[in-house]
């Protein structure tokens, strides 16, 4: 099966023969649909994400990897309901952000990309400079000058350029985008190739399950690539006759910056008028997403849903996994307080097999989580 990069607004295709980060418009692209594998196209000797190749969407025999994925799937009873905590903490950054750029930079390595950009507000330009290093490949980040130092000092110790940005995030993909023409922009956001490393947790889900699809995944949701990546994965196993439904996705969001929770209780396809203030879920502090109707799409066809959460919410959720041994920076906490909202609703049943995504660890945010706490570093 040939596959290519797709303008999914007007069906346009590209070949994958040259990088590319966006459409002629400047529209973002996917990939064309892939048929999905089965689990004897799973290479078990690999201990990492690479154990999936045979899913992706172009082969390299030099992937940049070191062993990202096969990450722990962890029983815990929260607010009264057994659920599974997907601990994407445990990858070399810190965060399920490497998950995609070692399939991105992978690819764009073989396609003779040897200097990125990428604009971050941590996690993906912690995870985009870790795997540029690895791979021999230069980096260039941008991240708004209100970024965690833990974040930016972890970009700085893998040798990229680190730019800070003044302004809201939006700010700083402005001026990724206005950068681009003079370095290949390799973002997160726009990329599909980072997407088709996020789809690997779907498929990892599904192996971690005994090759079975979750009933609920709850996602803590900024620019939605978990999101989309866990409707790729597992719209690939289904299409391969290896599910035989799609679990239901939930995206959390904080009040102060949650554009798809509030278009999505809204009913709207667009965005709505806010006032963004900050939060300390900063990973998910996207005022403008890029993939807003794709987010929106999945979060309705899968009758999944989005919550918004409190900063207080938000808190207590980071505190109260941290009192049970998981130590997570407060975006990924946003999964746990989100499954209290969706249990009160009646959204989520206790008896249902669901899984919480928590995306990155609570090294990344210890000063936030110091004052939570009432004390001084």
């Amino acid at each position: 099966m040939s596959i290519a990069y797709l303008d999914p607004s007007t069906g346009q295709t590209f070949p994958l023969d040259r990088p590319r980060w966006c459409g002629p418009d400047r529209a973002p692209l996917l990939l064309t649909p892939l048929d999905g594998i089965g689990r004897a196209d799973i290479d078990t000797a690999t201990r990492s994400l690479w154990r999936y190749r045979a899913a992706l969407p172009m082969q390299t025999d030099a992937p940049i990897t070191m062993g990202e994925g096969c990450t722990p799937l962890i029983p815990r009873r929260i607010h009264g309901a057994d659920v599974h905590l997907k601990c994407e903490w445990f990858m070399p950054t810190g965060s399920f952000k490497d998950r995609g750029a070692s399939v991105m930079l992978s690819f764009l390595k073989a396609q003779g990309v040897t200097h990125v950009l990428e604009d971050s507000s941590g996690n993906g330009g912690a995870a985009v400079s870790a795997y540029a290093a690895a791979g021999g490949m230069r980096a260039t980040i941008m991240a708004p000058d209100s970024t965690s130092p833990a974040k930016t000092v972890q970009m700085r110790a893998h040798g990229a350029a680190v730019e800070l940005i003044p302004g809201n995030r939006q700010a700083t993909s402005d001026a990724a985008v206005a950068r681009s023409a003079e370095i290949f922009y390799a973002s997160h956001n726009w990329h599909p190739f980072f997407l088709h490393g996020t789809k690997t947790l779907a498929y990892e889900l599904w192996e971690d399950l005994g090759f079975r699809a979750p009933d609920n995944i709850v996602i803590p949701c900024g620019a939605g690539s978990n999101v989309l990546g866990c409707e790729i994965g597992f719209s690939e196993l289904l299409r391969a006759g290896q599910i035989d439904r799609m679990p239901r996705i939930f995206a959390a969001q904080p009040e102060n910056c949650g554009p798809i929770a509030a278009a999505f209780l809204a009913g709207s396809d667009t965005l709505l008028p806010a006032d963004i203030r900050p939060t300390i879920a900063e990973g998910t502090a996207i005022a403008q997403p890029l993939r807003l109707r794709a987010v929106l799409g999945v979060l309705r066809e899968t009758f999944g849903g989005a919550v918004h959460l409190s900063e207080a919410e938000i808190a207590r959720a980071t505190l109260d996994l941290a009192g049970m041994g998981i130590y997570v920076e407060p975006t990924a906490a946003q999964a746990a307080a989100a499954l209290a909202k969706l249990l009160g609703s009646g959204a989520i049943a206790p008896e249902q097999t669901t899984v919480l995504v928590l995306t990155g660890s609570g090294l990344k945010a210890t000063p936030r989580i110091a004052d939570l706490l009432g004390i001084g570093l």
